[in-house]
């Protein structure tokens, strides 16, 4: 079973497995009809599409919530039933961004509902396309399956609990976003800037290779162990924009060996709807 990362060649091996789901993740913020015209265009064999608004958020946004709200635990079992998941099955999910949008999140989803057999593609669509490996166009229609959502609720955290343990010295509280959106900087996505009082800067794509391949896990691993300071992972809560990217750092902690931290899945953008909660540049 795989429940961190996976290589393109271990992947190839489990092309004919019927007991593999793929899911292609690709999206951009910019333009969200891209990634399933990219998929439609090309995409690993068997691969179903997962859109990252559709079908990995609730919609449309109600209420104090970030920007990519979770979707219900029904609403994702179905999604899930439809693409073939269900016990026993191993799922892969790739992007075209080192894991960092959609991959990271179906991750996320999955172990968030009990589903453990789920890695991202180390490398994604670029990765399988440098190796040559084959592909193909048009859409995919998978038996289906039944995927029955046993909740993980250690794994989340929400804006309460966020305010009481960034007080507390003996949890870290870690954006994930950019240096410059932490310090206030730049920010154009999110009507406030700055990041949440006493949150560490741990940008996520420090964890890629040039390549957008994962670091090595004793690279990651240094990394980790400098930005946690002696705190175990289960006291690590990891932050972004709306609760996508954070997943990267979480993914990379396990893969690091050093266990599973927790998410703020509503992130800054949910934080800043409530006046009354501090921000800091």
């Amino acid at each position: 079973m795989y429940t961190n990362i996976i290589s393109v060649t271990e992947l190839q091996t489990h092309l004919d497995d019927p007991n593999w789901v793929l899911v292609d993740c690709r999206f951009s913020l910019q333009d969200l009809q891209r990634g399933r015209r990219d998929y439609q265009t090309a995409h690993i064999p068997a691969a179903v599409y997962a859109d990252l608004n559709a079908d990995l958020s609730s919609t449309p946004i109600k209420g104090q919530t970030g920007r990519h709200p979770l979707p219900s635990p029904e609403a994702a079992a179905a999604t899930f039933s439809a693409w073939g998941i269900g016990p026993g099955v191993q799922v892969v999910a790739y992007d075209d961004a080192g894991g960092a949008l959609a991959a990271v999140r179906l991750w996320w989803l999955l172990r968030w509902l009990g589903h453990d057999a789920v890695a991202v593609l180390d490398g994604g669509w670029q990765a399988w396309q440098r190796a040559g490996l084959p592909t193909r166009a048009g859409l995919e229609n998978p038996p289906g399956r039944t995927f029955i959502p046993q909740i993980q609720p250690a794994l989340a955290v929400n804006a309460a609990e966020v305010d009481a343990l960034r007080l507390d010295p003996a949890y870290r509280l870690c954006d994930s976003r950019a240096a410059e959106r932490y310090r206030g900087q730049n920010e154009t996505i999110d009507p406030v800037a700055g990041h949440i009082p006493g949150a560490i800067s741990t940008p996520y794509a420090e964890n890629l290779n040039p390549d957008g391949t994962f670091r090595s896990p004793a690279e990651l691993r240094q990394r980790f162990e400098a930005i946690l300071s002696g705190a175990p992972a289960g006291q690590a809560v990891f932050y972004c924009g709306s609760g996508v990217t954070a997943i990267h750092n979480i993914l990379a902690l396990e893969t690091a060996g050093l266990g599973q931290a927790r998410l703020f899945p509503g992130s800054w953008s949910e934080w800043i709807t409530d006046p009354s909660r501090p921000a800091a540049i």
